[in-house]
């Protein structure tokens, strides 16, 4: 039996350090990143390419929380595509079970571009068209669901998830990727009232819920935490940043800080945070423990580049989390 199953995209993420660029709001109120257009842009040196993808990012992160973890994705192999063998690799190294790691003769693997800039990073993303058919999958104690291809959509994929879910009561951990928010996550009833905990951003849940724009209080979180779980699932927790998390667990709300970091690079660290959370769970913590986890896996994240690198041990974590006893989850 496994701890925990990823079931998402992976991906190769090259990363381009911008020097020379301009932060600024649109008439619609959007952040923008700016460039001349046309002209030639200076960058940082040494452009950095690695293994990433949330499904990828969970994998890594829980296998070095002490979970035994395997991963369904797909990979291309067309014309020997290297980065099949790079992304196993990293998968073997990181002992993971890559036995449902799925090759595709007729496509590259993925690859996208990672815009870094005074921290942020902006992400130029292209997901080939898959075809998802879930393996016949081992028991696991966790499922972890997260972003995928739009070609999910024509696939028997969330049929499949719901009837294991359903045969070997295995927990769900629902982290939506842009795809299936656009694509609309209320549309698939029967997943939702089999998912434990279901973690999005503030946008994301007001998007999901269609209350875009409609503030960020504490009042207006409870409601999103709230309205997320009347959707179906048991737990529900919600990330903003800089001003930290909230969760709800059926019964009480909880509101949680940062776990200070010295910030580097954003990629990853809503991952680092929903994995944290998940083997804090896993090792039979409360909710409000467990977004601790989450929290200081992220903190330690941003601290490096790329989205892997900061991620955690389990020995690591629980230094992380006596050295910061101060930062606990507050009832709300």
């Amino acid at each position: 039996m496994f701890d925990l199953i990823s079931i998402g995209d992976c991906v190769i993420d090259t990363f381009i350090f911008l020097e020379d660029a301009e932060v600024y709001t649109n008439k619609k109120g959007d952040t923008m990143v700016g460039m001349r257009y046309g002209d030639k842009i200076p960058v940082g040196s040494g452009g950095m390419s690695m293994v990433a993808g949330n499904a990828a990012n969970n994998a890594v992160g829980g296998s070095r929380l002490k979970l035994k973890t395997a991963i369904y994705t797909n990979v291309g192999n067309l014309d020997d595509d290297s980065a099949d063998d790079r992304i196993k690799a990293k998968f073997k190294k990181e002992g993971i079970d890559i036995r449902y790691v799925v090759e595709n003769a007729n496509l590259p693997s993925n690859h996208h571009v990672v815009l870094s800039f005074k921290g942020e990073r902006t992400i130029l993303i292209y997901h080939q068209p898959w075809k998802f058919n879930l393996p016949d999958l081992d028991a696991s104690r966790w499922v972890y669901l997260t972003s995928l291809s739009p070609s999910y959509v024509v696939s028997n994929l969330y049929n499949q998830l719901t009837q294991y879910l359903e045969r070997t009561s295995a927990k769900l951990l629902y982290n939506p990727g842009t795809f299936q928010i656009k694509q609309g996550v209320k549309k698939n009833p029967r997943l939702l009232s089999l998912t434990e905990l279901f973690v999005v951003n503030v946008e994301e849940a007001q998007i999901i819920l269609g209350k875009s724009g409609e503030g960020k209080g504490k009042s207006e979180i409870k409601k999103l935490l709230k309205g997320i779980c009347d959707l179906g699932s048991r737990m529900a927790v919600i990330t903003d940043g800089g001003d930290g998390s909230y969760g709800f667990d059926g019964e009480k709300y909880y509101q949680l800080g940062i776990f200070p970091a010295k910030l580097l690079e954003m990629t990853g660290s809503g991952d680092a945070f929903a994995t944290g959370t998940l083997a804090g769970l896993f090792h039979g913590k409360d909710l409000g423990e467990a977004m601790r986890w989450g929290a200081a896996n992220g903190a330690s994240v941003v601290e490096q580049i790329g989205p892997q690198a900061g991620l955690l041990t389990y020995n690591q974590m629980q230094e992380k989390l006596k050295e910061n006893k101060n930062v606990v989850a507050k009832e709300i």
